[in-house]
This record gives C-alpha cells, sequence and structure tokens, in this order.
C-alpha cells in the first residue's frame, strides 16, 4: 500500500524527496548556527509580513479547523484529519517536552553571540522546547493529508510548497533552527502517511458499497 500511495502521490513524494535532500546536504556541510545567519540576513519589510502570517498554517488552530472542513466534506475523512492531527502534535509533544526538555532555541542559544541577529519588532520569540518544530510538523502532517486525498494528484507541488514556506517561516521568524523544522517535516509527513494507510481502507468503504 505504501508503494501505491507513492505511486499515486509522485510530484508530493518526489519534491519532498529533493527538499530533504537539498536541506540534509546544507545540514552536514554547515553549522545551524551558520544556516541560521544565512536566512536572518535575507529579509525585507514584505517578507516580515508574509512569513508572520504564514506561520500559521502551522498552527493546531488551523489543522482543526481544516478538519471541521473535512467532517462536513465527508464525515469519515475528517475523522482521518483529526487521527493525522492527533498523532503529529502528540509525536511532537513527546520529543519536545520529554525527550529533548533542554533544547534551547535561536534567541536563548544565541544569545551571547557577537553576530547581530535581526529579530521582528513587536514578535513574542520563544526560547524553550525548541526540538523539534511543532509548526512545522503540524504544517506538513495537514498539507502531507490534503495532497494525499486530493483526486488531482498533479496538485502535489501545490501542498509541499505551503508547507515548505510554514517550515521556512519558523527559521526566519526566528523560532527555530533548521534542524528543527527538518525533524518537524519528517514527523507530520510520516504521520499523516501512517494515518491515511491505516484508514484509507474505511474511509473508501461507502464509496466502494454504492458500485
Amino acid at each position: 500500500m505504501l508503494f501505491d500511495l507513492v505511486r499515486r502521490n509522485r510530484v508530493f513524494f518526489l519534491l519532498y524527496a529533493v527538499l530533504l535532500l537539498v536541506v540534509g546536504v546544507l545540514q552536514i556541510l554547515y553549522t545551524q548556527e551558520s544556516l541560521m545567519q544565512w536566512v536572518n540576513v535575507r529579509n525585507n519589510p514584505a517578507a516580515d509580513v508574509f512569513f508572520t502570517y504564514a506561520t500559521y498554517f502551522g498552527d493546531g488552530a488551523f489543522f482543526v479547523f481544516v478538519c471541521l472542513v473535512l467532517l462536513v466534506y465527508n464525515r469519515r475523512v475528517g475523522v482521518m484529519g483529526f487521527a493525522s492531527f492527533a498523532l503529529s502534535s502528540l509525536l511532537s509533544l513527546f520529543l519536545k517536552l520529554v525527550v529533548f526538555p533542554d533544547r534551547l532555541r535561536p534567541l536563548k542559544l544565541l544569545e551571547h553571540s557577537t553576530y547581530q541577529y535581526r529579530v521582528i519588532e513587536g514578535l513574542d520569540i520563544y526560547r524553550y522546547n525548541s526540538f523539534p518544530s511543532g509548526h512545522t510538523t503540524t504544517a506538513f502532517a495537514v498539507f502531507s493529508l490534503l495532497a494525499f486525498i486530493d483526486e488531482r494528484r498533479g496538485r502535489g507541488w501545490y501542498f509541499i510548497v505551503l508547507a515548505a514556506l510554514t517550515g521556512y517561516s519558523r527559521v526566519y521568524l526566528f523560532q527555530h533552527f533548521v534542524e528543527d523544522a527538518y525533524v518537524g517535516s519528517l514527523i507530520g509527513t510520516a504521520s499523516s502517511v501512517v494515518i491515511y494507510l491505516a484508514m484509507n481502507r474505511w474511509v473508501a468503504a461507502p464509496k466502494l458499497s454504492q458500485k
């Protein structure tokens, strides 16, 4: 079933594989602080506004809203959405609060750096529980699931772009390191893959019975 899922959503998975490869290689070649500086220096007022709002795609409230819309569209699909939200959120919180509770966010870890980092004025920036990025986890969970259930498979690029922009926003806003977003994307995507494979037959059962 996994092979069929990847084959049907090859646009999404191909682009995601390229994203993982490129960002993974960058993390091998450069330190997290160097990557943070690379992102931090590439700022402008328009991007400040864009990423301040784009980051809400990774908010749990957004995922719940999507699930409620899916419930109206198809009750079982909505339940699948809530299951993906629950699994991805629990995994992220477990790692963040239990396994890696001492991982500091950029604002705290780099507070004594000689490099002058820029932060958006008035933005509430957290200091602790950095790993993994919960917003990135949520974004990849919701957008990968939407890609899987979308009958127009060619739109997979659209969902991966939205998820990637959300992950980038967490680094741009100085909330997370690249590695936090990188692992968050893996947790979110894997969660939706597991839930989709586990529940897809149940979701499709009413349609099959009508044939």
